[in-house]
């Protein structure tokens, strides 16, 4: 099933991001901080975690742009 911006978790988010290898890097208060490589560069991915409740549609934007993989292969899977 695709999913659109505005039905992403923070489950979702962190799965997804695992299956790029990225790594949990470090937690502060309630953002989980990845690091993870994407095109040779040394990317740092902030991820706010508010239980199960969705993340906004222009928080995700800004996830996805953090993490360096394109909108496209993010909402194909």
């Amino acid at each position: 099933m695709t999913k659109k911006l505005f039905n992403w978790t923070f489950r979702d988010v962190d799965s997804f991001l695992k299956e790029h290898k990225f790594t949990l890097n470090y937690t502060n208060g309630s953002h989980h901080y990845y690091i993870g490589h994407k095109n040779n560069i040394l990317r740092h991915v902030c991820v706010p975690f508010h239980g199960s409740k969705v993340i906004k549609p222009r928080t995700l934007r800004g996830i996805i742009l953090q993490s360096g993989i394109s909108q496209k292969e993010w909402l194909e899977d």
